[in-house]
């Protein structure tokens, strides 16, 4: 049983304790006690900021600010369950802001409607971490150096039809890692099959304290894919990386480690008709990255150029085309 702690710092009430008794037992009352403790800027309220609102709301954070810019669209009212009917035209936080409210009245719950981009430096400095959504790529590097430099923890994040990416810098993190006990050996014993296994004794355990310093999003990416290394980790690298890099910084796009035979082999798909697919949807995602065929290969970047059909219909249907 939790006893009521009324004024107390991170202190959990009966009534707190009985809302999150099953998280409670999931990862303890001291992470509990700490999530309640947090606030929270969330940026960005389209299908994956409500799915984010969300789940930290019914989470139990002490606050959670929701910052949108953009009005309700046809799309949205499909893709964003918070957002009520007849909210066509309205502000998008402000429209979430309800039912939001509603998932969790122990949770402080506010919309702010104005641009990410006209924030200060000291506005972000509030929040205990930050997460961004349909944002472009100088913003995310812009308020991830911000969080950095703060002590803030940033997390960003799209999704792209069936495929999304997520970013996390939480600057310097320590955490403790149980390993199993290695015993020691006596000298002069044979190092045998019999002998290695005696070496490890799944009965003991021991803790060990490990820090992980995460890089910014910036360093992130401006990987060199000419150099050695970065050449090695390519061959485990899943195409979908690059599609997602293709798709959500078009930027990138003149650093990215194209050449033709890559390109055929990881990349080429035979297209159904024979003839590259074209497209007339107006997202200004889809128009930087994959415009045209010639867009989707341009000279410089080493594609294939008609001699086999990009996964160009692919990358539509991702995109919801």
């Amino acid at each position: 049983m939790v006893e009521k702690e009324e004024g107390g710092p991170g202190g959990i009430s009966e009534e707190e304790a009985a809302q999150y008794d099953r998280q409670i037992r999931l990862w303890g009352l001291e992470a509990q006690k700490r999530l309640r403790a947090s606030r929270v800027l969330l940026v960005g309220m389209k299908g994956l900021g409500a799915e984010v609102a969300k789940n930290l709301i019914l989470a139990g954070v002490k606050g959670l600010t929701m910052l949108d810019h953009q009005q309700v669209s046809q799309e949205d009212t499909r893709a964003q369950f918070l957002i009520p009917v007849g909210s066509l035209g309205r502000n998008r936080a402000e429209a979430s802001l309800e039912r939001a409210q509603n998932l969790n009245p122990m949770v402080d719950v506010k919309a702010d409607p104005e641009s990410v981009e006209s924030k200060p430096e000291e506005f972000f400095t509030q929040f205990d971490a930050v997460c961004l959504t349909c944002c472009s790529r100088d913003v995310m590097v812009k308020i991830d150096q911000i969080c950095h430099k703060n002590s803030v923890k940033f997390f960003t994040g799209d999704v792209f039809g069936y495929h999304g990416y997520m970013f996390a810098d939480l600057g310097e993190h320590e955490f403790v890692e149980e390993k199993t006990k290695v015993a020691k050996v006596s000298p002069g014993v044979e190092d045998g099959p019999d002998t290695k296994k005696a070496k490890l004794d799944s009965s003991e355990t021991t803790m060990v304290k490990k820090r992980v310093v995460f890089c910014q999003l910036k360093e992130a990416l401006a990987v060199d894919w000419s150099g050695e290394k970065a050449k090695t980790a390519l061959k485990r690298t899943t195409p979908d990386y690059f599609l997602l890099q293709a798709t959500a910084f078009p930027k990138w796009l003149p650093s990215a480690p194209w050449s033709e035979a890559s390109w055929a082999r990881r990349w080429s798909r035979p297209c159904p008709s024979g003839t590259p697919p074209t497209t007339t949807s107006s997202s200004s995602t889809a128009s930087k990255a994959t415009a045209s065929w010639s867009a989707w290969a341009p000279a410089e970047l080493g594609g294939p150029r008609g001699r086999r059909a990009p996964p160009l219909w692919v990358l539509g249907g991702w995109l919801g085309w």
